[in-house]
């Protein structure tokens, strides 16, 4: 269940508490987010809407420790993420989060199968326990007679399903997804969103979504909206 009242919950995978983050703008102090509190369970489905400029894509940046917050604290699984210094944020980071972007951020002269494997280079995992994860990731996204294709031999659905798949591949605590579907045509977004579902579903993963598709958003479990630094669940 998600809470966003700040009250205890001992099962939350992702604890936030009073989180704080403004910006400098010349001499203009801009509040993105203020005093909000979040609590996330294991295998919760959450999508975040909001106008363009509420602070969505920041909250998920803040979550998944590729921004630091002005003030609070972030947990996940009972780390103290705040207080992390920037070496051990990124083996972190490396660890316990898989990011999916809108625009897939696939490495152009790698094939499908070399993009899904590089979190796993990070990894103690011999090339044989390497190719059985990629393997088994690309084939659990439909991909597995793309593995030798190049991102410019694919289309853009097949292009985010390889960053999905990338996204999983190292078994991360939670996957983070900032406008998963923003460049797809509706089928491709259908069918991405779809695989997300069944991460969720079938596999037990706990996804964050960052969406202003209507759509999307009703394939999660609960959906927040975020406005003037707060965060309100829909009714």
């Amino acid at each position: 269940m998600v809470r966003v009242d700040g009250r205890d919950n001992g099962g939350s995978l992702i604890r936030v508490r009073q989180l704080d983050k403004k910006y400098q703008r010349g001499s203009e102090e801009i509040h993105v987010l203020q005093g909000l509190d979040l609590d996330v369970e294991r295998g919760d489905f959450v999508a975040f809407m909001g106008p363009s400029g509420s602070g969505k894509t920041t909250l998920l940046n803040l979550l998944g420790g590729l921004d630091v917050p002005s003030s609070g604290s972030i947990s996940v699984a009972g780390d103290e993420i705040t207080r992390m210094s920037a070496g051990k944020l990124t083996a972190w980071r490396a660890r316990h989060v898989g990011f999916v972007f809108q625009m897939y951020n696939l490495i152009p002269v790698l094939t499908a199968y070399q993009n899904v494997e590089l979190p796993l280079l990070l990894t103690r995992l011999s090339k044989a326990e390497r190719r059985a994860h990629v393997e088994t990731a690309l084939t659990l996204v439909g991909l597995q007679d793309r593995m030798k294709h190049y991102p410019r031999q694919l289309s853009g659905g097949q292009e985010q399903r390889v960053a999905i798949a990338r996204a999983f591949v190292a078994d991360p605590t939670f996957l983070l997804c900032d406008e998963p579907t923003g460049d797809l045509d509706r089928r491709s977004a259908e069918e991405v969103m779809e695989l997300i579902s069944r991460l969720v579903r079938e596999q037990g993963k706990t996804v964050l979504i960052v969406t202003h598709d209507p759509r999307a958003a009703d394939r999660a479990s609960t959906v927040l909206h975020l406005d003037k630094g707060a965060l309100v669940e829909a009714a």
